[in-house]
């Protein structure tokens, strides 16, 4: 365990602690980038612990911490020393055990609950939870460790069949078998685009006829008047993967949804946020099909579809995240419509980047010519194999001409990456 800056720095950690709220940060990627911001912005002072030295967050959060997030004992020695008030899982290597540990002492909060961080890198128990314990409509769902037992699972559920890793992959790695042929290259992809050191599963779903993949975020905090639940107004998203391994996933705010829809995807975010437990952002996926609604997962940890909100709520989905955690008030406000692309890569590891060029410099330009545009760019550490790229946003008039403004921005900006 190492801490990032000299001794004098060190002993400020301990001096300075107590007059502001400490909350220990598990993972330091890019995408908690606006979590940090939120979190300083209300007074708090974020500790970015990772497993790397240069891990992205370590420049911006008030103190960066060295600790290997998979070792139980390294893990809770350096929570023990932290003291910290908060603890916020932000990546899925975090060793459970000291997660237990945490909550024993009863004086540092996890966020989520300790059940939440145990699940949100278990999809297998998610959807048990989700289908057995909380009766959510699912698509029928099983997992497989080999190819062997996916062609069981075919021969069982039939064709077609949807096969996805069981673990995060960015929207990678996605197929649909329709007969015996497909099984082993399904296998193939989805372990592929897990990445390495992932384990080698899989989930295969029957294939369940839907219009539309829909996230609904979910605020839970605790305040004065008890635990409370807000409601962001749904994001509609879908992925592209070309040929050649990139992936672009488009998300767009508001989601059209009837009535009857809206509320059941309502009340399934509801009941899974409650099942999991503890403060913070839910982003519940669903499928929707007209009135009805499927659980399709969901996400504990800072979120893609949130990069959205920066640009369509009043308070984003990373605001929303920092004040539940703090047990402040919080309102999903739409301000408004808009539409988002996130570029990922699969460019081979240790490659790095180039000095600028002109063409960069055109690329981003052109993008920030797109009415109503905002783009970001993410930085990464070498060692992840699918990583964030860039990011299109655009707001307007309406869904529609958000969609065609973060499209013409998303190419514009994708000349970063050839």
């Amino acid at each position: 365990m190492t801490s990032e800056g000299d001794s004098s720095e060190t002993e400020r950690l301990v001096v300075d602690g107590p007059s502001r709220t400490r909350v220990a940060l598990l993972g330091s990627g890019d995408i908690s980038r606006e979590l940090v911001i939120a979190l300083q912005r209300l007074g708090a002072e974020v500790v970015a612990v990772d497993r790397y030295s240069d891990a992205p967050l370590h420049a911006i959060a008030d103190r960066a911490l060295v600790v290997d997030l998979s070792d139980n004992d390294e893990l809770a020695a350096a929570i023990r020393w932290l003291q910290p008030k908060f603890v916020v899982v932000a990546s899925d290597m975090v060793a459970t055990d000291a997660l237990s540990a945490v909550v024993d002492t009863g004086f540092t909060e996890l966020v989520p609950a300790l059940r939440g961080a145990q699940l949100a890198a278990d999809y297998q128990g998610m959807r048990r939870l989700a289908a057995d314990e909380l009766g959510l409509p699912t698509a029928p769902f099983w997992f497989a460790e080999s190819v062997e037992e996916l062609r069981s699972v075919a021969q069982h559920g039939g064709f077609p069949m949807a096969v996805r890793p069981a673990v995060g992959s960015l929207g990678g790695g996605h197929s649909v078998m329709v007969r015996d042929s497909d099984i082993e290259p399904a296998w193939q992809r989805a372990v592929a685009a897990a990445g390495r050191g992932a384990p080698a599963r899989v989930l295969a779903e029957t294939v369940v006829e839907f219009d539309s993949e829909v996230t609904l975020l979910a605020v839970h905090r605790d305040g004065a008047g008890g635990p409370s639940l807000d409601f962001c107004a749904p994001i509609g998203h879908r992925s592209v993967e070309e040929p050649n391994g990139q992936l672009t996933v488009e998300y767009w705010q508001p989601h059209p949804m009837s009535p009857v829809a809206l509320d059941a995807a309502t009340s399934i975010a509801a009941r899974v946020a409650r099942a999991l437990g503890g403060r913070g952002l839910f982003g519940v996926d669903l499928l929707v099909h007209g009135d009805e609604v499927y659980f399709a997962g969901v996400n504990v940890r800072p979120y893609d579809a949130a990069l959205l909100t920066l640009r369509t709520q009043r308070l984003s989905g990373f605001e929303l995240q920092a004040r539940a955690i703090l047990g402040l008030r919080t309102d999903a406000i739409l301000v408004s419509p808009g539409a988002a692309r996130l570029i990922y890569s699969r460019r081979p590891d240790g490659a790095e980047a180039g000095e600028s060029t002109p063409v960069e410099r055109s690329a981003l330009a052109d993008a920030l010519n797109v009415t109503e545009s905002d783009v970001m760019v993410f930085g990464h550490h070498e060692g992840h194999p699918r990583r964030r790229l860039g990011l299109a946003l655009a707001t307007g008039p309406d869904v529609t001409v958000a969609r065609e403004r973060a499209g013409q921005a998303a190419v514009a900006l994708g000349r970063l990456w050839p």
